[in-house]
């Protein structure tokens, strides 16, 4: 029995249509609620593991998207060059100019297409790697952000020039999406590697600017990114995650086999519940790249269950 202590005020009509309307109501939800439960996801005790697809280089935007489905990973970091094309005109790269005149033109229904497409691999993706160098225009950079409205995510990561970031902080503010800068491991004086980089370009920004913080090569820069991540971790909206050596800018190593403190990472994205997205980033020279992916998912899920 239902029961409403105002239902006298009810008149039929609205009975009714609370009634009927609440019985279609649960017919329609409970299938919905059974497909959003069955619907994979690569989360691990709370921990975001998804994937660069840069770790899938070595075939096409669909092949990538294949490998991902095959690993079981849900979340994934576009890589530019799996949509532009450089890559996807094979092994003739276009020049700088051809490039930049694609980026000025490409519809953007080609980028609603790509999002299409994972969205039907149930793939999420949490942000579009597009670094901004010194030699991007002022309108390829407003491109950049349109590109990524429409592959409907809110935050680019970008291996970006340190004097390219008060360009890139005007039009993300403009357009309201975040830019995560990536660090490496070779020190330049205009690229991002040391904590330093990071204070020089960020210190009076907008909220809008960011770190995306690679674990591997901050590693091998010589530096600890735990005690980094502690400190800043508010500010970091995606994690790549790879092995290397301390102070060693060259070698790439399976999970496991280096220096870097991978597995403190992520239990400490779990711990403190920080909601970072931690994308494994296949560099090494492994075998097939399916099995090094898995293999590199199966290290970070042990890390955080064990």
């Amino acid at each position: 029995m239902i029961y409403l202590p105002a239902m006298s005020r009810l008149t039929r009509r609205e009975w009714s249509r609370l009634v009927f309307g609440g019985l279609a109501g649960g017919f329609i939800a409970r299938p919905l609620a059974r497909r959003n439960a069955a619907r994979p996801d690569s989360r691990v005790s709370g921990v975001r593991i998804g994937v660069q697809s840069y770790s899938f280089r070595d075939r096409p935007l669909d092949g990538a998207i294949g490998g991902m489905k095959d690993v079981g990973l849900t979340y994934c970091e576009l890589w530019q060059d799996h949509v532009e094309p450089s890559r996807t005109s094979g092994v003739l790269r276009v020049s700088r100019e051809e490039l930049r005149h694609w980026r000025l033109t490409v519809p953007l229904e080609d980028f609603r297409t790509v999002r299409r497409k994972f969205d039907d691999a149930g793939v999420r993706l949490t942000a579009y790697n597009l670094s901004f160098r010194d030699d991007f225009t002022d309108e390829e950079i407003a491109r950049g952000f349109e590109m990524a409205k429409a592959l409907d995510v809110n935050v680019i990561t970008s291996s970006s020039n340190l004097t390219a970031v008060p360009r890139v902080d005007a039009a993300a503010q403009k357009y309201r999406i975040t830019v995560g800068f990536h660090n490496h491991s070779n020190k330049d004086p205009n690229e991002f590697s040391d904590p330093q980089d990071f204070d020089t370009a960020l210190k009076g920004r907008s909220k809008w600017m960011a770190i995306n913080l690679d674990i591997g090569h901050f590693v091998a820069a010589g530096h600890d990114p735990l005690a980094f991540l502690d400190e800043h971790h508010a500010r970091i909206v995606s994690l790549h995650v790879k092995d290397r050596k301390l102070n060693n800018p060259v070698a790439e190593l399976p999970f496991g086999e280096g220096q870097t403190p991978i597995v403190y990472v992520l239990r400490r994205l779990r711990d403190r519940r920080w909601d970072i997205p931690a994308n494994i980033e296949y560099e090494y020279n492994g075998g097939d790249t399916v099995a090094e992916v898995r293999r590199c998912f199966d290290y970070c899920r042990s890390a955080l269950t064990a």
